[in-house]
């Protein structure tokens, strides 16, 4: 017997439910590539997408996942045998730093506990050490969906600016725009990249990349620039270049109603949204721990993300309580990744969502904990509801 008929709940950090206006919003024949309303949406979206990197810098769109996003960003600022610094705190800085490496970029990366945010400290000592200036750019995520970090990334460029160091700064959105602040000028970011399907509640298939004119300075001589990611040839005038080719009509289709959607909310709600969600999952997960089976992953709470929460089982597998979820339930978590592969669970709370879902996520996790005797602190579903009666004023 089960309970999950009816609409499933997606709670994995990615990618997130899209919005029924946004599937809406692609429903629709394609128009012509050349000219008229589609040359107005890109320079729209184009607008609106470098309002909310926060930057006065160029944005540019690809076809392409958060892993396209990555490699536009390296190819167009960096030339092979130069030397990145990776900046640990969970599995996709490594990921992003592998990328390069399979480009002939030579990489070193910062260890770091993955239970713990990025040290500036540790940053500042290495760039000192690097008298010669051979780190060429510094790699790191704001939110890392692998630990359930959070990092500082203003306090990352105060750490370089201390050290008198000229090394780009590159920072990973993914899982962080649209879910929290991220200023990019005012935290001094060279180059930002994003993607479409978890915080901008657009389905997977585009990337974006935003460049300040450090970045665009270092752009004319990086040795790895090819014509599909290159800003050059995409700050043509014809619209087609935009793209490199033909647009991805229907995902900017979706893409404007999202933002469209995003920015009627207004980005402070929008963050206050997340970060009232968040808190209530936290309160839920810290009275579930009272069984010493579940914890946190990342130890200082203040470093939590807000867009996901990683739970660490310890001692027992955690992969029933992912069935049972999803086929008693029809709530769907996220699995463990990376060092946290069989170790973890992972609830995702970004994007298009709202009270129910998130208390109908726990809900159905604590029936797991429940139904397969799991040792846990009952109640965390009442104190996330207590929370946000709390918060949420009449």
């Amino acid at each position: 017997m089960s309970v999950r008929h009816g609409r499933e709940v997606l709670s994995i950090p990615g990618p997130t439910t899209v919005p029924d206006e946004v599937l809406q919003a692609m429903q629709r024949p394609a128009i012509d590539i050349y000219s008229g309303s589609l040359v107005k949406l890109t320079e729209s979206l184009m607008a609106d997408m470098s309002r909310i990197f926060a930057t006065r810098g160029k944005t540019y769109i690809y076809a392409a996942n958060g892993h396209g996003g990555w490699e536009a960003a390296f190819t167009n600022v960096l030339s092979r045998g130069d030397k990145i610094l990776v900046l640990e705190s969970g599995r996709f800085a490594i990921g992003w730093g592998e990328m390069a490496k399979m480009m002939g970029v030579e990489i070193e990366v910062l260890a770091q506990d993955q239970r713990k945010a990025v040290e500036p400290a540790a940053v500042e000592e290495r760039l000192k050490a690097d008298k010669a200036h051979a780190i060429k750019a510094i790699m790191v995520v704001q939110i890392d969906t692998a630990s359930g970090v959070v990092n500082d990334i203003a306090a990352v460029r105060k750490a370089i600016d201390r050290a008198k160091h000229p090394t780009l700064l590159m920072v990973d959105t993914v899982a962080s725009l649209g879910t929290m602040p991220f200023e990019m000028d005012a935290w001094g970011v060279d180059v930002a990249m994003c993607g479409s399907q978890k915080g901008l509640m657009t389905p997977p298939g585009l990337a974006f990349v935003a460049a300040n004119d450090k970045a665009h300075a270092a752009h004319k001589s990086a040795g790895l620039r090819t014509m599909y990611w290159d800003w050059t040839f995409r700050q043509g005038e014809q619209h087609y270049m935009k793209y490199c080719g033909t647009p991805p009509e229907h995902l900017l289709f979706g893409l404007r109603k999202a933002l469209d959607l995003l920015l009627a909310e207004g980005l402070e709600n929008a963050f206050k949204r997340h970060a009232l969600l968040a808190e209530a999952v936290r309160r839920a997960v810290e009275r579930w721990s009272q069984g010493q089976v579940l914890s946190f992953n990342i130890i200082d709470p203040a470093k939590r993300a807000n867009s996901v929460t990683n739970v660490l089982v310890q001692g027992r597998d955690p992969q029933p309580i992912l069935d049972y979820a999803r086929e008693k339930c029809g709530v769907v978590l996220g699995v463990g990744i990376g060092d946290l592969t069989g170790k973890a669970f992972r609830i995702a709370h970004m994007g298009h969502v709202n009270a129910p879902m998130v208390i109908g996520t726990l809900g159905a996790t604590e029936m797991a904990l429940k139904a397969l005797k799991i040792p846990h602190g009952s109640g965390g579903v009442q104190a996330a509801i207590d929370y946000l009666a709390e918060k949420v004023e009449a």
